[in-house]
């Protein structure tokens, strides 16, 4: 693997040109008054590879409010101010569409630690839109990005790094001099290799680097102007990172379908699907599958995927983030184990991991682990391969990241004894029963499986009262997982 220490585990900021925003986007907020205007260069392909997320927001009216489901994931750059501009411009500029939004971003995790706590905390949430931006080791940046192709049909907007260094305004630019053992790794990642990631992966890539280093010089700035500590963003920082992030995020036409409009395919019942004798029938291929609901359900339906339901399916069980909350302190929420897999089937429960202190080092514990149905189920030390009693839990000794999670929040030293708990979410329904709907414009959306297989399969749905299903959606991720190959 490559040398990654040039790139911190804490995000970098980055450098761009703007003086005017473009008849586009949207008009200045009070914040940004105090700033000098920003002014891009020609920017008519930008947003190309996000205009199915970008077509759902623009095209929601007052009768129809399409659900758009957007994730900012990343590190402690992700975590800054920023992020609540981009949110706020966006609800808006499309005041009519119903934004789930989310930042699930971990300060001080790089891709090595990032690669880990996705599993739980990035491919569950399924976007329809990823914006994203972590240092760390290359290979664990394009594993985190193949697995989102390989698990949801996201589009993604890959951010760049931000310019923090006056040397940094006159690197080397092209990636035929910047080879991968090369010394000069930041100019390796943005010139070479997140271009070749976006291009691989079908991302849009933010290249607010550039955007930084025109901006410092429109206006003959110094990095060091838009930071507060050499690294994160001061509120001028802040405020021009979401001004680029925000020039990406156009809807055009012009510029035709994006990737993901491939990739996700809407079923509407009495048009594309229909009832026959109480049967709702759908041969689909795909991980995902939903219906969209309207008003007037007077009955429960039954859901059955390929003559089963869908809880018989192991591969739609899953753990969430497991935390830790020490005495006296407030709950810790980068995770001290991760990932947490399993060999056996699971169960909907809650775990628990009661851990004690080695004597002698503060890299090793010991623990006993329960479950709320399973009962007890073993004991082990982090420095051994542990498999629970009932196989239902499996935590490998390199995924222990106690003494680093602690810091991060503030905990020294580490407690004698702590509780680790995490829980198994069900990612499916055997049942879609009667729900009051408020709003009758917003899309009642009810997932019913998500992490299938991503082949084909027979979704059945049973009901005296189809009224109740207004589509069925069903998402078919690029790529096959290499684990299930």
């Amino acid at each position: 693997m490559m040398n990654s220490t040039h790139r911190s585990f804490f995000p970098a900021v980055p450098v761009g040109f703007l003086a005017m925003i473009l008849a586009w986007a949207s008009p200045v907020s009070a914040l940004a008054k105090e700033y000098p205007p920003t002014q891009f260069p020609d920017s008519s392909g930008w947003g190309r590879h996000l205009q199915r997320t970008l077509r759902l927001l623009a095209t929601s009216t007052p009768e129809r409010r399409n659900t758009v489901r957007i994730l900012f994931y990343g590190q402690s750059i992700t975590e800054q101010r920023w992020t609540k501009l981009v949110e706020d411009d966006l609800r808006r500029r499309f005041p009519h569409a119903h934004l789930v939004v989310e930042n699930r971003a971990l300060g001080g995790f790089a891709s090595q630690m990032l690669v880990k706590t996705a599993e739980t905390d990035l491919y569950p949430f399924q976007p329809d839109l990823l914006i994203f931006h972590v240092y760390g080791a290359h290979d664990k940046y394009e594993d985190i990005l193949r697995r989102v192709r390989e698990r949801t049909t996201a589009e993604i907007l890959m951010q760049n790094d931000h310019v923090t260094k006056p040397e940094h305004l006159t690197e080397e630019t092209d990636p035929a001099k910047l080879p991968p053992a090369g010394k000069h790794w930041d100019q390796f990642m943005n010139h070479n290799w997140l271009p070749t990631l976006a291009r691989k992966y079908d991302a849009e890539l933010c290249d607010q680097r550039s955007l930084w280093k025109d901006y410092l010089a429109a206006n003959r700035l110094e990095p060091k102007s838009l930071l507060s500590d050499g690294v994160h963003l001061n509120e001028h920082g802040e405020w021009l990172m979401a001004e680029c992030v925000k020039a990406y995020l156009r809807y055009d036409p012009k510029l035709g379908p994006s990737p993901a409009d491939a990739w996700v395919k809407t079923w509407e019942v009495g048009k594309d699907v229909h009832w026959r004798d109480g049967r709702l029938r759908l041969e689909f291929e795909g991980s995902r599958v939903d219906v969209v609901r309207r008003a007037g359900a007077a009955s429960a339906a039954i859901v059955r995927l390929d003559g089963s339901k869908p809880s018989e399916f192991s591969e739609l069980y899953a753990f969430t983030r497991a935390v830790t909350k020490p005495e006296g302190k407030w709950p810790v929420k980068w995770p001290v184990i991760a990932p947490i897999t399993s060999k056996a089937p699971l169960l909907i429960e809650d775990w628990t991991l009661a851990v004690t202190k080695d004597a002698t080092s503060d890299q090793a514990f010991s623990f006993t682990l329960a479950g709320s149905k399973t009962g007890p189920d073993g004991a082990g030390r982090s420095v051994e391969r542990f498999v629970s009693e009932s196989g239902r839990v499996v935590i490998e000794t390199n995924d222990w990241n106690v003494p680093y999670a602690l810091g991060l929040a503030g905990i020294k030293p580490i407690p004698e004894k702590f509780e680790v708990r995490w829980n198994v979410e069900p990612r499916f329904v055997d049942e879609i029963t009667p729900t009051a709907i408020d709003d009758p414009a917003t899309e009642g959306v009810l997932t019913l499986a998500h992490g299938l297989p991503n082949t084909r399969h027979t979704l059945e749905i049973l009901s005296t009262d189809g009224a109740s299903v207004a589509a069925i959606r069903v998402y078919r991720p690029p790529l096959g997982r290499k684990d299930a190959q």
